[in-house]
């Protein structure tokens, strides 16, 4: 087990800190509720300031939202509660709808301002000519918790995103270099694969909100520049490394193309590639790309197939070696900022897409659910009479709204309702055993230290970060501290166990509604991927090629985690791939067909009239098909036309975009031991 960490101790003793200040300025203040300015500064606290900044502005924006509509909706609806419970329910699942759809810190508002209007609202029914008075209440108290935490985080020993994303980021360079190595190798399969791809895609995957905040992190623009173009070569270097595999594999196995000399290149490119924590040498990189220059086969020779391959297998050693030291320099730029300014060696016309991949139906789905789920636990409120059953309902729209985009929401679900419900044990000890002992301010901070702080330090270990923060919010609520001691033990029974049956009936709620796992989304991200295949290879689509492609790779890092959790092997993981690879193959050749012969140009368009039938039938069949026979004639005949020496010639990047295109679509046919994408499910 790791233990805290001197930053995690640092982080637990600010928050702590910020919490009392919070505390104390409440009692000043003698605000009605001075808890929600406690539980508010552990909310929005992070070990990072700009994680902290951008959640504490986010979380006042939404606080805000929530507070307005529960004063416009609570007069005018209060003496209908089943329409009253339906605007509530339709509120938060339309604010959930757009929390879900951006994948940025941003998101925080929407899902704030959803089920803020349960928490503020609901609790007021019995009494509605109080809702302004809550509602304001609420906002100051939240707005000084808010506050606090934010001055803390900034002024004692703030830590800044950008110097801590190079270390966060070890773990992916580590995983990048080893997966490269392998594959150079000709070793594309086995556990170790999956697990790499998985954690590659994962940190991509996070990278997006990580940037969000990094611009309240008062970094240089040129800082944020340099971490949007990482992240854009992050994304971009598994489908590169990816692409070597097939043709590494395929000219392995003919000994006249795969000569010493090229497996002596491979070894020394994979050792120059092993060296990025000690610092990558410009000087071996520049001797690498002459080597691979030299190796080229000459233009008369790419007719044949083998030394097509080679052709092809040089091309992606030039773009790996260009892509890792972009890779590299970037994060150098990181952790230090004296860095000379970045010049990049991959240019590439697919990078700088910002179009990401959005399911709008399963959103709505997810959405739709938190809704049914919200009136159904109103519908039960006001069905028993329960008087504190508002609490109930609040916590069934918090926990459909934080895990609403999960495969698998109800284990978190269930996780949250575990450690509410030891919240409610331990405020219990507290408020009944500890606290009667208090007589002033600094006694209380002193016995609400130990859990306090160890909660704290827990909280900046990811690991521990949702548990943690759970019982420090659910602790500071359900002690309800005020500035004179009144506790009853039925009261505050029958108020705080209304959260955790909130909790087990969202549990439930999810168990019933959502029992897909992954097995749906990997689904309908397969077919999808097809779509925009099909699109690649039409003539017209709605999209550039360069956003198009950007979908394509958010699409497919989204998949892979999904498939390396279900799978024991990685077929399905390398056909996905393979189809990522055909999709931007096809948009290569859709990008050069303006540069081709007339001849040629109708060649290459059979080509991808092919490809765009072959891939729409998956999409209609929504399942693998086999792939036709006649889109292997078609791909001879216009790899025979762009081999072409006056073709070739001028460009190659045509005929390397077919010979992709064979591979992907046949390759049993040039690969040892690979399948071919047979006729099979989605999943």
């Amino acid at each position: 087990m790791n233990w805290p960490s001197g930053r995690d101790w640092l982080f637990s003793l600010k928050t702590f800190g910020a919490a009392t200040v919070a505390l104390y300025l409440a009692f000043f203040f003698a605000l009605p509720r001075p808890y929600w300015a406690m539980s508010s500064v552990y909310i929005v606290s992070s070990p990072l300031l700009g994680a902290t900044r951008s959640k504490a502005l986010y979380r006042a924006m939404g606080t805000l939202l929530g507070a307005a509509a529960a004063v416009a909706f609570v007069p005018p609806f209060v003496q209908t509660p089943l329409l009253f419970s339906l605007i509530t329910a339709i509120w938060t699942g339309t604010f959930l709808f757009l929390g879900i759809s951006d994948r940025t810190a941003r998101a925080y508002v929407f899902l704030l301002a959803g089920y803020s209007l349960p928490l503020i609202a609901l609790p007021t029914i019995g009494t509605p000519e109080r809702i302004f008075d809550v509602a304001v209440a609420r906002s100051e108290e939240i707005l000084l918790g808010i506050a606090c935490a934010s001055v803390f985080s900034g002024s004692l020993f703030p830590s800044r995103i950008a110097p801590v994303l190079a270390e966060n980021t070890t773990g992916w360079f580590r995983d990048a270099a080893a997966a490269a190595r392998a594959w150079l190798v000709g070793q594309p399969a086995g556990k170790d694969v999956s697990a790499r791809r998985l954690r590659l895609a994962t940190m991509v995957n996070g990278f997006e909100m990580t940037l969000s905040q990094l611009t309240y992190d008062d970094v240089t623009p040129r800082v944020l520049e340099n971490a949007r173009a990482l992240r854009g070569r992050m994304a971009v270097l598994l489908p590169v490394i990816s692409s070597l595999v097939d043709p590494v594999l395929a000219l392995r196995a003919l000994p006249q193309a795969w000569s010493p000399e090229l497996d002596a290149l491979a070894q020394r490119i994979g050792a120059w590639i092993g060296t990025w924590e000690e610092g990558l040498s410009d000087a071996t990189a520049d001797e690498l790309r002459a080597e691979l220059v030299r190796l080229e086969p000459p233009v008369d020779s790419l007719a044949q197939w083998p030394w097509a391959l080679r052709s092809v297998v040089l091309w992606r050693l030039r773009q790996l070696i260009d892509l890792w030291q972009d890779c590299c320099t970037l994060r150098q730029t990181w952790a230090d900022p004296d860095a000379p300014v970045w010049q990049p060696r991959f240019l590439h016309w697919r990078l700088g897409g910002s179009t990401l991949h959005a399911d709008r139906g399963l959103m709505i789905f997810q959405a739709g659910s938190a809704v049914v789920a919200i009136f159904f636990a109103c519908a039960l409120w006001i069905l028993s009479g329960w008087e504190n059953g508002a609490g109930m309902v609040s916590m069934v729209a918090v926990a459909c709204s934080l895990f609403a985009s999960l495969d698998e929401p109800a284990p978190k679900v269930f996780g949250l309702f575990a450690w509410t419900s030891v919240s409610v044990v331990i405020a219990g000890v507290y408020l009944f055993a500890i606290l009667p002992l208090v007589h002033d301010f600094p006694m209380l901070i002193l016995l609400l230290a130990i859990p306090f702080v160890s909660a704290g330090t827990l909280m900046a270990m990811p690991r521990f970060t949702a548990a943690a923060m759970t019982v420090a919010i659910n602790v500071a609520s359900f002690v309800s501290l005020q500035d004179a001691y009144d506790a009853n033990f039925l009261t505050f029974l029958n108020g705080n166990i209304a959260g955790p049956i909130g909790l087990f009936l969202a549990f439930q709620w999810m168990r019933v509604t959502r029992p897909f796992g992954a097995e749906m989304s990997v689904r309908r991200l397969t077919v999808s991927g097809w779509s925009d295949v099909a699109a690649a290879a039409s003539p017209t689509t709605d999209l550039h090629p360069r956003e198009l492609a950007s979908r394509m790779l958010d699409r497919t890092m989204q998949l892979q985690p999904r498939l390396a959790a279900m799978e024991d092997n990685p077929r399905p993981s390398v056909d996905s791939l393979r189809e990522l690879r055909a999709g931007l193959n096809a948009l290569d050749l859709r990008v050069h067909l303006g540069r081709m012969r007339a001849d040629g140009t109708q060649l290459v368009e059979a080509v991808l009239d092919g490809v765009r039938a072959y891939f729409a039938n998956c999409v209609q069949a929504r399942r693998r098909v086999t792939v036709p026979e006649s889109l292997m004639f078609r791909l001879d005949a216009a790899f025979a036309h762009a081999a072409l020496p006056e073709i070739a010639g001028y460009s190659r990047e045509p005929l390397h975009s077919l010979v992709g295109l064979k591979l992907s679509l046949f390759p049993a046919r040039f690969v040892p031991g690979g399948a071919a994408p047979a006729s099979s499910p989605a999943t």
